[in-house]
Parts: structure tokens; sequence; C-alpha cells
């Protein structure tokens, strides 16, 4: 626990997977997020309890893991029953704002609307004193075709800037350019940095006489792999590899798909360094944890496959840097297994505050204060049908349709060579862990 409760700015973009920025060796030029782990802690092997929007916003507001977070699927809204982190800090003091796609109320229909005109109906009931809950693209534009107008603050915005029909055009269109594209929107009304620019409204009004904590939800880079034209002409040259695809060629325009994939993290990248200096402009740098991190990631064409929802690394795997003001270990590359939702318990830690019940969130203090190199046994993610646990080097997949998988991570980093039937021991011992509720 620390003594002196600092300021929390928590970067959180939507679907950035694991090895695609700079300070990963990744094909990405990422100098402000690289900067963060340069004077941060970065995680080599961070789980996503869940690689799925909602389940793993949900296990992150609460703490809790898939399994007992209430939110199954997409399909699944937040339960106001079950409390938030936001709601402990926000009671402790905390002047608690978020920005962007929270992805914790999924439903669009006339009885469960929750974006007002400015995306706050259900802000303070999750436990923010102030934001704004952008509707991610395909929501949006779902959303629009469900009532006939704009029914969140994003949308609402384009129709004010009369590029509302240019916006949903392209987004119906999409398919047709293989879900990557260059859009004709202007650079201020590209979703993201709209959200970054609303984010450091609300930070421009957060107190400075206590401490804030400051959710950005960036809806990059998720697809569609939508870019504009300034972004696009600094990826022109970017040299990108081909996906693993072992067992066929890879598809018409995925250069182009994961080519826009970079400019769309390289953006992210850029905003995040104009948070970095309006935190420093503000004074309050020294006393500011800032966190880099994602629910999840995307295939991106790597054995065929696209997305999230899998159990397979690119999907799992997530970024996570920590940027601790008071740690000595700044600069350090952990391997210990660590998930996102152990944020839940590490912002608790940083504030000061008592864990949420039912929680197996466990926090990365000690980690990060150099007290010990270990954190989690097993990391357990989990979607629908299927479970994994990962030993740091094993890595067993249980699903009810299929046959069990196993992978050795060490010498098989790509997951090719399923060699359940070889392990019988191993895979005895980790399905254990898939039973337990702390992984």
């Amino acid at each position: 626990m620390k003594s002196n409760h600092p300021n929390i700015l928590f970067l959180l973009p939507d679907q950035h997977r694991f090895d695609w920025l700079g300070c990963f060796s990744g094909p990405v030029n990422t100098p402000n997020i690289d900067m963060l782990a340069g004077e941060g802690m970065a995680f080599n092997q961070a789980y996503t309890p869940s690689p799925m929007c909602g389940p793993a916003r949900a296990c992150l507001a609460s703490g809790r893991s898939y399994r007992n977070c209430g939110v199954k699927s997409n399909e699944f809204n937040y339960p106001l029953s079950i409390p938030t982190y936001y709601q402990t800090l926000r009671a402790k003091g905390y002047f608690t704002a978020g920005v962007g796609k929270f992805d914790l109320h999924k439903d669009i229909s006339p009885s469960n609307l929750h974006w007002g005109s400015d995306g706050s109906r259900l802000i303070n009931e999750w436990g923010f004193s102030a934001g704004i809950d952008c509707e991610g693209k395909i929501d949006g534009v779902n959303s629009f075709k469900f009532h006939g107008k704009p029914m969140g603050p994003y949308l609402s915005y384009l129709q004010q800037q009369g590029v509302l029909e240019t916006h949903l055009s392209e987004h119906e269109n999409r398919q047709a350019h293989s879900n990557a594209y260059t859009t004709a929107l202007p650079d201020h009304a590209y979703c993201d940095n709209w959200v970054a620019e609303r984010g450091l409204d609300l930070l421009d009004r957060a107190p400075t006489d206590r401490p804030w904590h400051m959710v950005v939800n960036f809806v990059g880079p998720h697809a569609p792999m939508d870019i504009t034209e300034t972004m696009r002409s600094k990826c022109n040259n970017m040299v990108i590899p081909q996906p693993h695809n072992p067992f066929m060629p890879a598809k018409e325009n995925t250069g182009r798909a994961r080519r826009n994939y970079a400019a769309m993290i390289e953006n992210i990248d850029r905003l995040t360094g104009r948070f970095v200096e309006k935190v420093k402009n503000r004074g309050e740098y020294d006393n500011t944890v800032i966190v880099y991190a994602s629910d999840h990631g995307d295939m991106l064409g790597d054995h065929g496959k696209w997305g999230k929802g899998t159990w397979r690394d690119p999907a799992v795997r997530i970024p996570l840097i920590v940027r601790d003001p008071f740690s000595s270990y700044g600069g350090l590359r952990s391997n210990a297994l660590v998930s996102l939702h152990d944020l839940t318990a590490t912002f608790l830690d940083f504030a000061g505050c008592s864990q949420l019940d039912d929680m197996d969130s466990i926090s990365l203090l000690p980690l990060l204060d150099g007290k010990c190199t270990e954190h989690r046994e097993v990391l357990i993610s989990e979607f629908r049908d299927w479970s994994l646990a990962f030993d740091g080097r094993y890595k067993l997949v249980l699903d009810s349709k299929e046959e069990n998988l196993l992978f050795d991570l060490k010498t098989d980093p790509l997951e090719d060579h399923n060699i359940a039937s070889k392990h019988p021991d191993i895979i005895t011992k980790l399905s254990k862990s898939t039973y337990s509720d702390n992984g």
C-alpha cells in the first residue's frame, strides 16, 4: 500500500495485441509507449481473463475472473449489483473520470439505452465522477440502424460536423474493402482522435487538491482497420510481416489490414504522448501512475484467424506496462504471470483502499516494488466453451467441443504442435487449475 496516494492514468485501447509495440520488437514505431516501458515495468507474460471486449472489461471493473464477473459475452451488460473499483476509488475521494468505449453496456434496445447526449446515463452508476461513454464503431452504426438516429455522443458529433453519412456509408461497405480502408473523415472526426480530445478536456477538469483516476478507452485498433489520409501517408513504407499461417496461404489484402492496424497503433501512441504531456504540464508527472494495457489482442491472420474470442496467444496475450513513479525498478521486464484484472487490486492498493469482495485479482505492487519476481502460478483465460491454463511454459486448452490441446510455448511459441497425447501428467496438473477460482 502506498502512503502517498497517486493519480492514475490508465490507457486502454481495444484489441491491441501484445507483440505490436516497439519495445516488444514489433513492426510499429511507438516511442511514447516505449518511454513508459523504459520508466516502468513491462510484463512479458500478461493475459486477459477473457478475449472478448465485454467480459474482459467486466473482469477489470470487478476484479473477478470470467466465470464470476457476470458477463459471459458481449450480449450481456455489466451487472450493477457487482461493485466496481471505480466506485471504491470515488468513495475514497478520488476524482474518477473515463472516456471512450467502456463496453460495460452493450444492449442497444430502447429499454436499455445508456447513451445520453453526453454519454452519461450509467457513468455515475459505474462509479465515475465524470465521463463520456462513446459507442464503438460497429455498435454505433448498429444502434443508428436500430433507432434511425444517432444515440451516442460520437455519432452525434459526426452529425454536427456534417460527416455522419460518410461514416455510415463506409461502414456499410467495409466488407467490400476487406475491413481495411482509408476513411474520408477529417482527422478531428476520427474516433480515437475524438476520444483523446474529450479525455484531455476531462483531465483539465480534474481537481488539483485531491487525486484523480482517468481511464481512456481508445476504440482502436479494433476492426474495421480504418485510417485517415494523414495516417495512411505515414504508413505507406511500413514493412509488415505476413501472418503465421502454416496450413493455408495468406488472404488477399491481408497486408493492407495489418498495415492499417499498425497505423492505428502508431496513432494511439501519438495520443498517448499528448496525455503524458498534459500530466507533465499539470506538474503531476512525479505523482502519477501510468498504465498501458489492452482488453485482449487480435489474431491478424495468424493461423487463418482474425479478431478475438480464441484461446491462441495473439488473442489472449496483451501488452501491459506500469509506470510507478515511486518505484526504483523502472525499465525492467518481468516474466511473472499476470492477468489484466490484476490491475484492479493494484489500483486499489495504490489508493490505499480495501479490496473488493469476491475478487481474485492480485496486486502487482510487490512486483513493482521489487519484493518478488513471481506472481501467479497459473494464468487462466476463458470464453464460452473453452478454458486455458498457462504455467509459463505449458498451455492447456480444454474445449467442451474439441479434444484437449497442449502446447509447449518454450519450444513451440507459435502453437503449431499439439503434444497432449505425450504429456497426460501435465494435462492432469493444469486441469486442476481451471477449476480454481484463483487460477
